[in-house]
């Protein structure tokens, strides 16, 4: 078995020989620099591709920040094991060792599931098969993500008038909003970043830093929510675009305003930014353990499409 990287943006028919539904979007990934042959690897048995694994990044240049594509045998996972979990960590650990660079945390695994995937028997071999494999490397599972997508034609609420929406054109206004939103945060990343020891600032400065900012959408976009007559901020949403799709990229509420429905007005506004673009769809994630966002989303027309899982490996077995 031969275990190496993609020699150059021609021997993707060879990557795609396995199939996952990123495949579309690896050519204009290449060519963006969000990915480069020397993260994408394959383990061949003379000419026959027996697996893939592949990492993303934000922008050219970047370190990796994303294990995105793993990907063993036939999509079916008809072989048996062991020896496809054998290929698949082969394969895993040798391309870790020249992704990611020394020293340095491994990027977390992310895949996306079809919505019923515990019921389907394939689609459930599949992600146990993969996970088997990852908690061997010293993997654990960190979250798993409700997909969501509003599409045009959705009705979006009007605003009522409770609260005034304006531009979050402020970075010190915005960081500090962002610090306040984490009290009681659900969201899984997000709690832990703050059980590994980090302030709810340096959370938020460096999701601003490495995440917000790396939008090319317009910033005038973003909005924080405040009551009408004090001018009190009460939240705030990102509606951004991403490398691929309108988003809602981030949405708060402060802790003294939860619970009041104002979750539904700030999604509300987010959504008409973007609507009012024009667009066809707009992407949005939120855990499974949120049930109140996940009901937010629901209200406001989002339908859940799909699910994903996310692991990460602890500093220590990195």
């Amino acid at each position: 078995m031969t275990v190496r990287h993609l020699t150059g943006p021609g021997e993707l028919d060879l990557f795609c020989r396995l199939s996952y539904l990123l495949d579309h979007e690896l050519a204009d990934d290449l060519a963006a620099g969000r990915r480069r042959p020397t993260a994408m690897w394959v383990a061949l048995e003379g000419d026959r591709l027996l697996a893939r694994a592949a990492w993303w990044t934000s922008a050219a240049g970047r370190d990796p920040l994303a294990l995105d594509c793993l990907d063993v045998f036939d999509v079916d996972d008809t072989l048996p094991d062991p020896y496809r979990s054998e290929v698949a960590l082969r394969l895993l650990e040798t391309a870790t060792a020249q992704v990611v660079p020394a020293g340095a945390p491994r990027p977390e695994y992310g895949r996306f599931l079809p919505s019923d995937w515990r019921e389907d028997p394939a689609a459930r071999a599949v992600v146990e098969n993969r996970t088997r494999v990852l908690e061997r490397t010293g993997a654990r599972l960190l979250v798993e993500r409700l997909r969501l997508e509003w599409r045009a034609g959705t009705p979006v609420p009007a605003d009522d008038g409770t609260l005034v929406f304006r531009p979050a054109d402020d970075r010190e206004e915005l960081l500090s909003l962002m610090t306040a939103v984490l009290e009681g945060t659900l969201d899984a990343h997000s709690r832990a970043e703050l059980d590994s020891g980090m302030s709810a600032r340096e959370a938020a400065e460096r999701q601003y830093a490495e995440e917000l900012t790396a939008y090319a959408s317009p910033r005038a976009w973003w909005r924080i929510a405040q009551l009408p007559y004090t001018g009190e901020p009460v939240g705030f949403v990102i509606p951004a675009r991403n490398s691929y799709r309108p988003i809602i990229a981030y949405i708060g509420v402060l802790p003294a305003h939860r619970g009041r429905g104002h979750v539904d007005r700030i999604l509300a506004e987010g959504t008409r930014v973007l609507a009012a673009e024009g667009v066809e769809q707009i992407r949005a994630a939120t855990d499974v353990a949120n049930v109140p966002m996940a009901r937010a989303f629901e209200r406001a027309g989002y339908v859940n499409f799909a699910r994903a899982i996310n692991m990460v490996w602890d500093a220590e077995a990195g």
